[in-house]
């Protein structure tokens, strides 16, 4: 069927999820969705407050009632709607380790209440990657754990609690970025795994999520040799088409990781890789957190171009604009406009703070260290995060926890914290001077353990921090 130029750019523009600057809605957004666009991603660039963040949501609404709009708020150390003040959640690897499913259900049911409230639809979560090595930096606390049928568990019932409440959920990142070593936001890794190992590791909570009936799934930008050793997942038609589609069954929406990552375009940049995308078999792709109108019309003029050298059909389009269509009437009704005030059961209480140290790894040396009768401090060593966590506010600082270095009192017993603890970390040189001054030292890892830590707490929230605080006896300094 011959397409005129008008509903071709139409297609197009169904498949796309762009970012965009700023905490307003841009006039070009409401533009384009006049013209077909698809969907909008929010960032935590977007969010100053509460009361700004729904009303930029109700400004997105009334100019596009059917837009799909999008988030990753997957709960813990990526949060947007909490990224000025830090999560309400404790995230994946907590709960993994806490080994509930029905907390985890609740856990997701909460951010999917809270994120329609604002008129959100679409949750780019849950992280269903299998973190299987220590020094993965950028999957690590996002993961449930590092046992397949344990992190498919979790999935599902995380799957489960978003779409109880008419929020669709994404799980991510296929085909599994739990064994790598690289950030995709920097890089392209590679998994180097066997195909007998690819089966009962990575691909076991994907077939999980989509069995949960998840309504999309995301790619992600690496390569597995085992499956297709010439193109990175979110490229090839042999991951999505043949793995995801063929032998998993799924049906739904496959949504591209952002395509401004390095994995995905730092060779060929972003209108070329939305190509390769929509060709291999993406329906829906996340261009990025901060496209410009300009970056946005070039990789509409890309796929336009391609398509009429032959290069893409326009049956892969109408193809993947249906999907995108049935997401968004599927995930729309259910969705009050609100304020945000819909936030769930706190996990700061006594009873739920106790329920989160359990998950906690602990060493004997805090027990030693709660034993002395001294009174306890919390000093938070800065910790740079990767791209995907941003600069969200973590931490017992971020709980009005922390005291300066320099702030200690004399004979005051300290828990150094920091998060990645790999050997080169600050965090060590903290404790050494601390101790030096014959401070008791124990210290403290709020991400994924890597070894040296005395306590693990597998997370950096505000609600994990202030359970941590309860756990120590820390008092909030004047």
């Amino acid at each position: 069927m011959e397409h005129s130029p008008e509903a071709l750019r139409r297609l197009v523009v169904g498949t796309l999820m762009p970012g965009f600057v700023g905490t307003t809605v841009p006039e070009w957004v409401t533009r384009e969705h006049a013209a077909g666009l698809a969907a909008v991603c929010l960032y935590g660039a977007n969010v100053v407050d509460p009361d700004q963040l729904a009303a930029l949501c109700a400004s997105l609404r009334s100019a596009a009632p059917d837009l799909v709009v999008a988030v990753d708020e997957e709960g813990g150390d990526v949060t947007r709607l909490h990224y000025p003040t830090g999560s309400n959640q404790p995230g994946n690897a907590l709960l993994g380790r806490l080994d509930d499913t029905s907390l985890t259900r609740d856990s997701a049911a909460t951010i999917g209440r809270e994120l329609a409230a604002y008129g959100i639809n679409l949750d780019l979560a849950p992280v269903v990657d299998v973190n299987s090595a220590d020094d993965n930096p950028v999957i690590g606390v996002r993961s449930f754990g590092a046992d397949a049928a344990h992190v498919a568990r979790h999935s599902a019932a995380y799957v489960e609690g978003v779409q109880s409440v008419g929020v669709a959920a994404c799980a991510k990142h296929f085909p599994g970025h739990g064994d790598t070593v690289t950030d995709s936001h920097l890089a392209l890794p590679t998994v180097h795994a066997e195909p007998h190992v690819l089966d009962t590791r990575e691909l076991v909570p994907f077939r999980a999520a989509v069995a949960a009936g998840v309504a999309c799934v995301m790619t992600s930008h690496i390569v597995v040799p085992a499956i297709d050793p010439d193109r990175p997942a979110t490229f090839s038609p042999t991951v999505l088409g043949d793995v995801l589609r063929g032998r998993l069954g799924f049906e739904g929406v496959i949504v591209s990781d952002a395509l401004d990552m390095a994995g995905a375009s730092a060779e060929t940049g972003i209108p070329e890789a939305s190509v390769r995308a929509l060709a291999a078999g993406c329906d829906l792709l996340c261009i990025g957190s901060e496209t410009t109108e300009d970056e946005f019309l070039e990789v509409v003029a890309a796929v336009v171009a391609a398509v009429a050298a032959g290069r893409l059909t326009a049956r892969r389009l109408e193809d993947a604009a249906a999907r995108v269509r049935l997401l968004s009437r599927g995930f729309m009704a259910a969705n009050p406009l609100g304020d945000g005030s819909g936030q769930a059961a706190s996990w700061s209480d006594g009873t739920r703070a106790d329920a989160l140290v359990a998950g906690f790894e602990v060493d004997a040396a805090v027990g030693a260290w709660l034993g002395m009768p001294r009174r306890a401090f919390i000093v938070q060593v800065a910790s740079d995060p990767n791209l995907a966590v941003g600069g969200v506010a973590w931490g017992p600082y971020a709980a009005g926890l922390a005291t300066p270095e320099g702030a200690v009192p004399d004979g005051a017993k300290v828990a150094v914290v920091g998060r990645g603890l790999g050997p080169r970390h600050p965090l060590w040189a903290v404790a050494e001077r601390l101790q030096a001054q014959g401070h008791p030292i124990i210290t403290v890892d709020c991400g994924w353990p890597r070894g040296g830590a005395d306590l693990v707490t597998f997370g950096g929230s505000v609600v994990v921090a202030e359970a941590l605080g309860r756990y120590l006896g820390v008092e909030r300094p004047a």
